[in-house]
């Protein structure tokens, strides 16, 4: 009987997303499913066919359609096909790198779908952050390295391949949680559902986190590109390689596009000077970065800034202080996108070990013999 209702909510939950998930996405007027066309229309039915939803932290992408395509390459290689790690463990490390970036949202969702794939006190526990609570060793290993973020051994036993995997997913999530603190109300869950709402949420992530797709499948959706050297890590699966190299494209461009480039700069300069500190950044420490900026360009520079190092502190403030140079929904979405992702890189390489991102010139080629998971 309980797996007949899960089913009944699974289907609900799926024919409802299309209304809800516009109610969810604050400060842009995101693309309505409805006679959506192009490349946005496209990454809609891939979205519902693949994650089983239309994911509000997909489709807020949707004034900005490239990088729609980069959001969904990203999330769709890391998180939803099969590979070397288990689905529980990808949903382990979304969830915990959720927590570490205080993104409410993804944690809810994420940590549902981590309870629903694996029953019991371990998964809850990772799930709200209480890692010494976990019974589990290698789930606990996992946990911890997901909530650290930072270059610490990784989960004993793990190869090369269920690294660059595992890294991947923190990658992916590093850059939507920062998307979703902007973008998105803290909860996918209404006011008051309560516990009996948060049980029903489980049963069906737990459902939805079990689909799952080919690698690769909508690779062509972005023009392909070459991987930057901080990314080189990703060359252990070429799928995973391929989607990031042609994201990391689109987000280039369209921070060049909205971005001035001095606050592309700093962003980057204060990105690799603060990188790996124990210590919360000050509000005081970012208004000194951004005040030795043009005046004209420091509302750009707030914005992203803060989107890159603490998403959760953005503002209504911040962005309406943006939109006053008349900047269209795209801007603004490209403009965090930019940042966003670009701290996400930083997040990956200090996590692998490897240099932080360096420019257009740090790249290198996804080789043809590299082999897919």
């Amino acid at each position: 009987m309980a797996d007949q209702d899960t089913s009944t909510a699974v289907g609900l939950l799926a024919g409802a997303s299309r209304y809800v998930t516009m109610t969810h996405i604050r400060h842009v007027r995101a693309t309505k499913p409805q006679g959506a066309g192009g490349v946005v229309g496209h990454v809609y039915q891939r979205v519902e066919q693949d994650f089983g939803m239309l994911a509000p932290p997909i489709a807020l992408h949707s004034p900005a359609p490239d990088l729609i395509a980069a959001s969904w390459l990203v999330l769709r290689e890391s998180l939803l096909v099969t590979g070397a790690l288990p689905r529980a463990v990808r949903e382990a490390i979304a969830a915990g790198v959720s927590l570490r970036n205080r993104c409410p949202y993804c944690v809810d969702v994420h940590g549902s779908a981590l309870q629903g794939l694996l029953p019991g006190p371990d998964a809850r526990a990772v799930a709200e952050g209480r890692l010494r609570e976990v019974a589990d060793a290698e789930l606990r290993s996992v946990g911890r390295w997901a909530h650290e973020g930072g270059p610490h051994a990784a989960p004993p036993g793990w190869s090369p391949l269920q690294l660059a995997e595992g890294n991947a997913v923190a990658v992916a999530f590093e850059y939507l949680n920062r998307m979703v603190n902007v973008f998105l109300q803290p909860s996918p869950l209404p006011a008051g559902s309560g516990r009996a709402g948060r049980w029903v949420g489980t049963r069906v992530m737990g459902r939805l986190a079990r689909r799952a797709g080919p690698p690769g499948t909508d690779l062509d959706l972005l023009a392909p590109a070459l991987l930057p050297a901080d990314l080189s890590w990703l060359r252990e699966r070429a799928s995973l390689a391929e989607a990031f190299a042609r994201a990391t494209a689109a987000f280039e461009r369209a921070g060049e596009h909205a971005v001035p480039a001095d606050v592309r700069d700093m962003v980057v300069e204060r990105l690799t000077a603060w990188a790996g500190r124990a210590r919360p950044l000050t509000g005081a420490e970012c208004d000194d970065a951004v005040d030795a900026l043009r005046p004209w360009d420091r509302a750009a520079g707030r914005l992203a800034l803060t989107a890159a190092v603490s998403s959760y502190r953005v503002t209504d403030a911040m962005v309406a202080d943006f939109r006053r140079g008349e900047q269209r929904d795209r801007e603004l979405v490209e403009l965090v996108g930019w940042a966003a992702f670009t701290a996400a890189r930083h997040a990956g390489a200090w996590r692998a070990g490897h240099s932080t991102p360096a420019g257009d010139d740090a790249r290198c080629p996804v080789l043809p013999e590299d082999t897919a998971g």
